[in-house]
């Protein structure tokens, strides 16, 4: 079985064809149902030789298909010092899409 290591969103994931996962926002105007190529690929492995790349694969590319973009739930951030009546309340909501993977090339 093929798979291979990506990088996005200063993450690194390793994903087969057929795999669906849930990812950073990518940078740009994209849509549901959009292609997106994806040309940070660490480490390759299609069953017979593995390539490790020094810090990318030159020429090597993920291709994935955009099926959800949305936001997580949200995340309270809370800042308190004892006796000085100081209290802050902040929320956060990271966006993130969920990718198809469509083939690794």
């Amino acid at each position: 079985m093929s798979f291979a290591v990506i990088q996005t969103g200063g993450k690194q994931y390793k994903v087969a064809v057929g795999d669906e996962i849930a990812v950073e926002k990518i940078k740009g105007e994209y849509k549901v149902g959009d292609k997106v190529t994806i040309e940070s690929v660490v480490m390759k492995d299609d069953g017979t030789a593995t390539v490790l790349g020094a810090p990318y694969i030159q020429g090597a590319t993920v291709e994935a298909t955009i099926t959800e973009s949305a936001k997580l739930d949200k995340v309270m951030i809370v800042r308190y010092r004892a006796k000085s009546r100081y209290h802050k309340r902040n929320g956060h909501r990271q966006p993130y899409m969920s990718l198809k993977i469509d083939a690794i090339k």
